[in-house]
């Protein structure tokens, strides 16, 4: 993520996005085509609430403060966040920080999201809570996701497609049904019973 960003500068090959290279674009530059990301630790704003947070997001698409906070409104109720809207993010469970970091990336209006370990440290509830979110963003919202998750529950029953790497070698890649039954997923992430569980879904 920090490479096709422009957060760290690749040695080799290009990144292409809608069939433009944005290999040596700066973040910034990167963000103003549709691209935004999530960070697995969200370094919010402290002395900014929640509502705040999300104008700053919105800021790269307006400079109108008007604009801006009527755009974080709309993403506050399609992530039901409006009842937090004049926290302060800091003083949020993780879970609701996650979705914070979540909006604030929709209010640049990227054609592309990738999240970065949205799932992680959360309860099923709150992973149930949050793959909602996602699906919402994807399918009512119309944009596309790319997420780097080890909660495979949550990778396993969201996505349309899974790239499996271990040690930063590509070991599987495929719809999430013939990636969970894949042996060697089975062997290095999931375990026998996960793959066993998955089969009998179906």
């Amino acid at each position: 993520f920090n490479c096709i960003c422009g957060y760290h500068q690749v040695t080799s090959g290009r990144i292409i996005f809608y069939g433009e290279d944005i290999t040596p674009l700066k973040p910034h530059e990167v963000a103003r085509k549709g691209l935004a990301r999530t960070f697995q630790v969200y370094l919010a704003s402290g002395d900014l609430t929640v509502e705040e947070n999300i104008m700053v997001g919105c800021f790269m698409r307006t400079r109108s403060s008007e604009v801006a906070k009527s755009k974080a409104k709309a993403i506050m109720e399609r992530l039901k966040l409006t009842s937090l809207a004049d926290h302060f993010v800091t003083d949020l469970p993780i879970a609701a920080q996650k979705k914070v970091s979540m909006a604030t990336a929709l209010g640049t209006e990227p054609k592309l999201l990738l999240l970065d370990e949205v799932a992680a440290g959360l309860n099923p509830s709150e992973i149930d809570e949050i793959m909602e979110s996602i699906r919402h963003i994807h399918e009512d919202m119309g944009v596309d996701i790319i997420l780097i998750e080890h909660v495979m529950e949550l990778v396993m029953r969201i996505s349309h497609r899974v790239i499996v790497l271990e040690s930063g070698v590509k070991i599987a890649d495929g719809d999430p049904a013939s990636v969970a039954s894949d042996p060697n997923v089975i062997k290095a992430y999931l375990g026998e019973k996960f793959a066993e569980d998955q089969v009998l879904m179906k």
